[in-house]
């Protein structure tokens, strides 16, 4: 049962047993083992410019980009660097930024936090490290802060993130409709979310796929996340 009944008889939400607001999420390094990440910095700018080279890349983000050069990665860097909301943090591989994403509608009053603004580069899509940082936000959100709920979303028409999202343990919540214009053109939003009662399972499942054992010696996965997510929640 999902909610109590008030005195009038009508039925209410259950009483929430949390300290509110939590805390706001600190800019702090976050180590895993394939990956760390980093409060994204203006000395990162450089290899930015490099790494994010395909147009095709920023269609679905909400800037116009690739850089035009490098003093414009060098503003824009310095520019996310500030903000904390969206909190940047960039991904380092190997002592290399190779991506970025965010913390951002950070509602510390519902203990509610959205992952977001995500650009891989070609490098690290597809790879450990690229899943070990999603892990390695989802812990921080869940365990460290103490958060209720997680949240994905995307333009409805992005398949990649998607997928993503629902190979993550993401839950499809719905689409609403019209819901932004960005770069001239109406986006339809694809909502998805992970809520507190369901990290313990996920947990168990992401430590058991990034797991050195789970990858064989040119780094081929033995098991899936789904499958262990699947496994895991059953």
């Amino acid at each position: 049962m999902d909610h109590r009944l008030n005195e009038y008889g009508q039925p209410i939400g259950l009483p929430v047993d949390l300290p509110l607001p939590r805390p706001a999420p600190p800019h702090q390094v976050l180590q895993g083992r394939y990956a760390v990440l980093e409060p994204l910095s203006a000395d990162h700018a450089e290899e930015f410019f490099d790494v994010f080279t395909d147009p095709a890349g920023w269609t679905y983000l909400g800037e116009e980009t690739p850089f035009a050069d490098r003093q414009h990665a060098r503003d824009w860097t310095a520019g996310k660097a500030l903000s904390r909301d969206p909190l940047f943090y960039t991904v380092m591989v190997d002592g290399r930024p190779v991506g970025f994403l965010s913390l951002l509608r950070i509602t510390p009053q519902a203990a509610s936090i959205e992952v977001g603004f995500i650009h891989f580069s070609p490098a690290l899509q597809g790879t450990r490290a690229a899943t070990e940082v999603q892990y390695l936000l989802m812990r921080h959100v869940f365990d460290d802060l103490g958060y209720r709920r997680y949240e994905w979303k995307c333009d409805a028409l992005n398949a990649p993130s998607r997928r993503a999202a629902l190979r993550l343990g993401f839950t499809f919540e719905g689409v609403f409709r019209q819901a932004l214009v960005y770069k001239g053109r109406n986006r339809d939003t694809a909502w998805y979310s992970i809520l507190d009662s369901e990290w313990p399972a996920l947990r168990a499942a992401y430590e058991r796929w990034l797991s050195p054992g789970n990858f064989d010696k040119d780094r081929r996965q033995r098991q899936s996340l789904g499958r262990l997510i699947g496994a895991a929640s059953g």
